[in-house]
């Protein structure tokens, strides 16, 4: 017996033959997976640019996006994000854009009623449409309607195309939409009254 077993009490024994019996289990730390929650909104890039920014050292190459989230049940957000990598600066968007979701009015699968949004130099004018017309809209306008929940919409660029003016002025027009109860409250009176 060596004079090291002999200092120890028996504890103390017991607990390092355990140890070498588990030390096969323990060689590595055991992760705890973590589960992978369900997305609470559906995203959409909007537009990907590559800004350059000229240095004393050279070009310096970043990349920005625009990126639309919605639940597609009356709710929807645009964000902005930038980075020097693209997953990066689309993961930043989706952060900004959740952060920014505003809920809209739908009555029966489209809007209330006719509105004009307007952003900078963009005019986007949004209509009513009856079941089965479907979304009757292009590249952004289109994404942030889908985003939105809306299924039948007419709808017309009336200024400048520029991607990111044009959604954000498709949502300016779903902010103004007011249903006939929420006006009829604001007026103090009965829904029949209005129609």
């Amino acid at each position: 017996m060596d004079n090291k077993d002999m200092n120890q009490n028996p504890v103390q024994k017991e607990q390092k033959s355990f140890d070498k019996n588990n030390k096969k289990n323990s060689s590595r730390p055991q992760r705890r997976r973590r589960e992978r929650q369900p997305k609470l909104y559906d995203e959409e890039v909007i537009t990907i640019t590559r800004v350059t920014k000229v240095t004393k050292g050279g070009r310096h190459f970043r990349f920005s996006a625009v990126v639309a989230v919605g639940d597609r049940k009356g709710k929807v957000g645009i964000g902005s994000g930038k980075a020097n990598e693209v997953p990066d600066a689309i993961k930043k968007a989706v952060q900004a854009a959740t952060k920014n979701i505003v809920r809209v009015s739908i009555v029966d699968d489209t809007i209330p009623h006719e509105a004009i949004g307007r952003r900078g130099a963009s005019k986007v004018m949004l209509k009513p449409a009856s079941k089965g017309t479907g979304v009757k809209a292009g590249g952004p306008v289109r994404s942030v309607l889908e985003l939105a929940g809306v299924k039948n919409i007419l709808s017309k660029s009336l200024g400048s195309n520029t991607k990111v003016n044009m959604a954000y002025a498709t949502l300016e027009a779903l902010k103004s939409q007011r249903t006939i109860e929420k006006v009829a409250a604001l007026r103090g009176k009965k829904v029949e009254e209005i129609r």
